[in-house]
């Protein structure tokens, strides 16, 4: 049997816990005599009683958060350790949406995007979108959403962008060679197009959730 290994590696900070420990240690005694008044002169008043209870509530999470302290870690990331393509697992990426209204299709369909277009062996990945409510303008805006899939992905593949999810790379300023802006300039006017249908198809089409059979579209995106 093959032995694992670790995709990670770890190292105890030990200069941060001696300080946290010592500052629980300090906040859990001032908590305790802070209680210990409260007990010994509490009395039947409403707004003593409500402060009692919301100092409870707040030291209660105030301990919840102290196990990551307690012991602080520092982790790294080995993706050098991943397998080979052909030994790596089949992923499934579900995204749910119920209300394009609620929910605007373009941060949905970013989502999408952004999942089929992760650093991952193609024919292992699967995408899969979920509507609960069944809507007309999410059923369209996904077709779209295809659409710009074809050019964002080969993109993303052939300059290895980190990050994948089309509206937050077009936020931050990249700097490259004239062939690079060039073609990013291009991809750009693309999402911006995107953008345009969703909002129109969001404007002309009705939103309204309806009964209706189930509706069931394949698309195989391992040939991109």
């Amino acid at each position: 049997m093959e032995k694992s290994v670790a995709l990670n590696e770890w190292q105890s900070l030990q200069k941060r816990m001696v300080i946290n420990r010592v500052h629980a240690l300090i906040h859990g005694a001032a908590l305790a005599a802070l209680f210990h008044y409260r007990i010994t002169s509490i009395t039947k008043s409403l707004p003593q009683l409500v402060i009692f209870a919301a100092e409870l509530i707040l030291s209660f999470q105030w301990l919840l958060s102290q196990g990551a302290k307690w012991n602080p870690v520092s982790r790294t990331a080995c993706p050098d350790r991943l397998p080979a393509d052909d030994k790596l697992p089949s992923v499934d990426v579900f995204v749910c949406t119920t209300d394009p209204v609620k929910e605007p299709s373009l941060g949905v369909m970013n989502t999408v995007i952004s999942a089929m277009a992760l650093d991952y062996p193609s024919h292992k990945l699967h995408v899969y979108l979920s509507d609960d409510g069944g809507s007309p303008v999410t059923f369209r805006a996904v077709k779209e959403a295809w659409g710009f899939a074809k050019v964002w992905i080969p993109f993303c593949r052939k300059y290895t962008v980190n990050n994948r999810c089309p509206q937050a790379y077009f936020m931050t300023e990249q700097t490259g060679d004239h062939r690079f802006l060039h073609e990013k300039a291009h991809i750009q006017k693309t999402y911006e197009d995107f953008k345009i249908s969703l909002a129109k198809i969001a404007a002309s089409t009705d939103s309204r959730v309806r009964d209706h059979q189930p509706i069931i579209e394949k698309a195989a995106y391992d040939k991109i």
